[in-house]
């Protein structure tokens, strides 16, 4: 972790090994598109790094006059914990979600923002047409608890075409538990269903059960950071449904497992949902007007 004092204006990726996403080589086209003189420059740190290690990062960002601000990926909840307090200004999907993915400056303040929820939003309408639910008694099962789960869930809550039941499923109960101290807080009419399981059969069962027009969702970083899927080969996708893999990259099992099966299914990966992730980080901390043109244009460069 290399920290010391920059001398041309930077922009940060705190993650875990920052060197091999493809972001390294697409920023330098964005800051051409965006007129951004910055480069971007990767801190890592190990899964569950101390909390010192979270406070050395942010407070270099904040004293750091060349510094513009990070995205942060895999640490958000942890920096969160360890941080809050060095914060000037925290927004309410950061305080709800106990989770900080954005950090920017704006007028002397350090400000910590959770954009995980709007990404996924803006993602999720890309593929699932406006009404769906409305029309049909279609349902969300969605593999994994964690973050981007959890982002997908506040998203939905209040969203005005939206399911009446979310199942979330997960192999660790404190992730399930984190996600329904969330969902206690929010105002919604959804029903939450949490279900604790590590057998894939039995998520095969649970999704074959569920009504046509469902959407499945994979955010369990199965097919990509580990190997496998959720479900086995032999699992039934809900009938004219949705198959949604939030990776990008990597064996993507599930998204081919959905690919494989004649069940009129739409079927989306995690490219809309990363960019989306970049760019509203990078809008934020550079101020800049995100307009679907220039959303075109960047999904068009980094492609």
């Amino acid at each position: 972790m290399n920290l010391s004092p920059r001398t041309t204006p930077t922009f940060y990726f705190v993650g875990v090994s920052t060197a091999q996403s493809s972001i390294m080589k697409v920023f330098p086209r964005w800051a051409q598109i965006l007129g951004l003189d910055v480069q971007i420059a990767g801190v890592d740190a190990p899964l569950h790094a101390p909390p010192e290690t979270y406070r050395t990062i942010v407070q270099h960002i904040k004293t750091d006059p060349k510094v513009y601000g990070a995205l942060v990926t895999t640490h958000k909840i942890d920096l969160f914990e360890a941080t809050r307090d060095l914060f000037d200004y925290l927004d309410p999907n950061a305080l709800l979600c106990g989770e900080i993915s954005c950090i920017s400056k704006r007028d002397g303040e350090l400000r910590g923002h959770a954009k995980d929820p709007i990404s996924s939003g803006l993602s999720w309408k890309a593929f699932v047409p406006e009404g769906h639910f409305a029309r049909t008694n279609a349902e969300v099962l969605c593999f994994g608890s964690g973050g981007a789960a959890v982002a997908l869930s506040v998203y939905l809550a209040n969203a005005p075409d939206r399911p009446r039941r979310f199942t979330l499923v997960d192999i660790s109960q404190s992730r399930l538990e984190h996600a329904r101290h969330i969902h206690a807080q929010l105002s919604t009419d959804i029903v939450f269903d949490y279900i604790l399981n590590d057998d894939a059969l039995e998520n095969d069962r649970r999704m074959s059960s569920f009504p046509s027009g469902s959407v499945v969702v994979n955010a369990t970083g199965m097919g990509k950071d580990r190997p496998g899927s959720p479900v086995t080969d032999a699992g039934i996708f809900p009938q004219d449904g949705f198959a949604w893999e939030m990776n990008y990259r990597g064996e993507l099992n599930f998204l081919h497992q959905a690919q494989r099966q004649s069940r009129n299914l739409k079927i989306e990966d995690g490219w809309v949902y990363f960019l989306h992730g970049w760019t509203q980080v990078i809008a934020e901390v550079f101020n800049i007007d995100l307009t679907p043109e220039l959303f075109t244009r960047l999904d068009e460069s980094a492609r």
